[in-house]
C-alpha cells in the first residue's frame, strides 16, 4: 500500500454503537465519597471508581475515554487538577469536574481558564445540583463527539475522493485504479475487507480489494458471483446489507463468510447515468450500527467511484 493510502484517516462513525450508558470515572482517596458517587450515579452511567491519580490514570489506560470524570481536588500524591490536566492530550473531549473546598478555590483558577476543567463544585456537594451538572455535561460531551465526528468525515471523505480521482488520472488501463480506490475505502471505512468490482453487462470482471487473502480462497477468485448481496445489489440498485450476517443463512452458510468471520456487510451499486458500473463491498469483522447519515457518506463515494470509472473507460 502506497504512503498515501496508508495515512488515510478512517471514518470514526463506522465503529461500534456506543453503549446505552455513557462510562464515567470517579476519583478520591476516601472510599466512603466513592461509594457515595457511585450510588449517585450507577443508574445512568457505568460508573468506574479510583482511590488516587495514579490509579486513574491506570483505569483510563485500560478502559479508554470516558464521558465524564468526578476528581476530588485534595488528594495525596497527585491534586485532582494535576491529574485532570494529564488526561486532556488523550481525551480531549472528556468532560472534567472537580470536587474541592472553598480554600481550594485559587488553585482551580488556571485549571478552569486552560480548559482543563468543566465545572467545579464546592464540598459537602449537593446531590441535586451534582446530578444536574454531570447531566449538562454528558450532554455536551456526546455533542463534541458528534462534532468531532462529522468534521472527521468530512475530511476523509475529502481524502477519499481525490484518491479516487488520482487513482484513475494515474492509471495507464482502465482498470489499473481499482485496487488503489478499494484500499483507499477500506482504510477510510475503517473496512477489514472491501472489493471494488467492475460489471460488465450482467457479469462480473475485473476488481481491486483490500484486506482480502484470496489465496485460501480460490473458489472466490474463480466464482465473485457467488456473493448473494452483490448480486441483489446489481439486480435492484440499490444497497444491500447484513448486520450481523449470522442473521441470514443464506449468508452465514457460506465458506466466503463464515470462513472470514465477517459480521456485518454492506454492498453498494456504483451507477454512472443509469449503468451499473460495479459494486463497493465492505466488510467487518465486529457487528456495526450504521446510521443514515453513514449510508448517505458510502452513497456519494460510490457515485464518485461511478464518475471516475466512467472516465476511465
Amino acid at each position: 500500500m502506497s504512503s498515501a493510502l496508508s495515512e488515510l484517516p478512517v471514518v470514526s462513525p463506522m465503529s461500534l454503537e456506543r453503549p446505552k450508558k455513557p462510562k464515567m470515572l470517579v476519583v478520591d482517596d476516601e472510599p466512603d465519597n466513592l461509594d457515595l458517587l457511585y450510588r449517585t450515579f450507577r443508574r445512568d452511567f457505568n460508573v468506574l471508581r479510583a482511590e488516587s491519580g495514579f490509579a486513574a490514570l491506570e483505569v483510563l489506560a485500560t478502559e479508554g475515554e470516558v464521558a465524564v470524570i468526578i476528581s476530588d481536588q485534595r488528594m495525596p500524591e497527585m491534586k485532582g487538577t494535576e491529574f485532570l490536566s494529564k488526561t486532556v492530550p488523550q481525551f480531549p473531549d472528556t468532560m472534567r469536574i472537580i470536587l474541592t473546598g472553598f480554600t481550594d478555590v485559587e488553585d482551580l483558577v488556571e485549571a478552569i481558564n486552560s480548559g482543563q476543567v468543566y465545572k467545579y463544585i464546592t464540598k459537602p456537594w449537593d446531590p441535586t445540583e451534582l446530578k444536574g451538572v454531570v447531566q449538562r455535561a454528558a450532554e455536551t460531551y456526546e455533542l463534541l463527539k458528534q462534532r468531532t465526528e462529522e468534521l472527521h468525515r468530512a475530511q476523509a471523505l475529502t481524502t477519499l475522493l481525490g484518491t479516487i480521482v488520482t487513482a484513475v488520472s494515474e492509471s495507464t488501463q482502465k482498470d489499473d485504479c481499482l485496487q488503489r480506490i478499494a484500499e483507499a475505502c477500506g482504510k477510510v471505512f475503517g473496512a477489514d475487507r472491501c472489493r471494488v468490482q467492475r460489471v460488465e453487462g450482467e457479469s462480473l470482471g475485473a476488481q481491486g480489494s483490500y484486506g482480502f487473502n484470496d489465496a485460501l480462497q480460490p473458489s472466490l477468485v474463480q466464482h465473485p458471483e457467488v456473493d448473494p448481496l452483490v448480486q441483489a445489489a446489481i439486480a435492484t440498485r440499490k444497497f444491500q446489507a447484513a448486520m450481523p450476517v449470522a442473521a441470514d443463512p443464506a449468508l452465514s452458510n457460506l465458506p466466503y463468510y463464515a470462513d472470514s468471520k465477517i459480521q456485518a456487510c454492506l454492498v453498494a451499486p456504483v451507477i454512472f447515468r443509469d449503468q451499473v458500473l460495479a459494486t463497493l463491498s465492505l466488510q467487518w469483522r465486529e457487528l456495526r450500527s450504521l446510521q443514515a447519515d453513514e449510508f448517505a457518506l458510502i452513497e456519494l463515494s460510490a457515485q464518485q467511484i461511478g464518475m471516475a470509472l466512467a472516465c476511465a473507460q
